[in-house]
């Protein structure tokens, strides 16, 4: 028997992977993030996953007894399960916690809620969703996110999949569609497409979603830029993960609160 605990995590960014490993949580997104020649630079996002869970399209059982260490005294950091399909079989009941992990390794935690409080809407309209797994595209809507979730993983759009997490981000849509932006308030997309793309949602109230970009903005955006949190989402279910905000961040864990604020600054 292993003298360390063993976990499974499932990660969501930078790539989809379920993996078994002798690291807490903390060691586990310290590693994926810096300590891995394999992953050089950029944040992750990862899940802590119930140990007993199971689903047959994995192969826990016979991972989890292969991840030991050789070396006495060393756990085993990764053993990967899956690195395909993984969220789509994924029980939403099995996710205990998600990890936020900076570029240079610090770790925020953040509990699962089965409910999102609607006092929690702002006054806007038109919102801007950052699809991270397993889709990536960047997407603009007249939805809320509880409502955007269940559109995309729906049987009715062809740009969807059967789970889905994604985030939304904080962008002032009003000053852009007023303004003439010369800068992209988001990386690797150019102001005028979507500013356009802004104003056609303006324009048609009922139009539920436009595409704005077929390539991530995730990797460069800082975690400043969440606007409320993090949604798993499959059909009849979801998972909401609220992002602090900066005040709560800097009393509670102002590791992670400086590397966020302190470098977006």
């Amino acid at each position: 028997m292993s003298e360390f605990q063993k976990h499974l995590y499932m990660v969501l960014y930078p790539n989809e992977a379920l993996i078994a490993s002798e690291l807490s949580p903390a060691e586990f997104g310290m590693h994926y993030a810096v300590g891995s020649p394999r992953h050089f630079m950029g944040k992750t996002v990862f899940a802590e996953i119930d140990i007993h869970f199971r689903h047959d399209y994995f192969h826990i059982d016979q991972i989890l007894m292969e991840s030991k260490s050789e070396i006495p005294g060393q756990p085993k950091k990764t053993k990967f399960i899956s690195s395909y399909r993984v969220l789509e079989h994924m029980d939403l009941k099995a996710i205990q916690e998600l990890f936020l992990v900076t570029v240079d390794g610090q770790v925020l935690g953040i509990k699962p809620k089965a409910e999102y409080d609607l006092k929690h809407l702002d006054d806007e309209r038109i919102r801007l969703y950052q699809e991270i797994c397993p889709i990536h595209l960047l997407v603009g809507a007249n939805l809320n996110p509880p409502d955007f979730g269940k559109y995309v993983v729906s049987e009715f759009t062809s740009k969807g999949a059967p789970k889905l997490f994604f985030t939304k981000m904080d962008i002032d849509v009003k000053h852009i569609l007023e303004e003439n932006i010369i800068v992209s308030p988001v990386t690797n997309v150019n102001p005028g497409h979507l500013k356009d793309c802004l104003q056609e949602l303006k324009d048609k109230p009922d139009k539920k979603t436009k595409t704005i970009s077929l390539a991530s903005s995730f990797f460069n955006m800082s975690y400043a830029k969440i606007r409320q949190g993090f949604w798993i989402v499959e059909e009849d279910n979801f998972l909401y993960f609220p992002f602090p905000s900066p005040e709560e961040l800097e009393e509670k864990n102002y590791e992670f609160y400086r590397s966020v604020y302190k470098v977006y600054q």
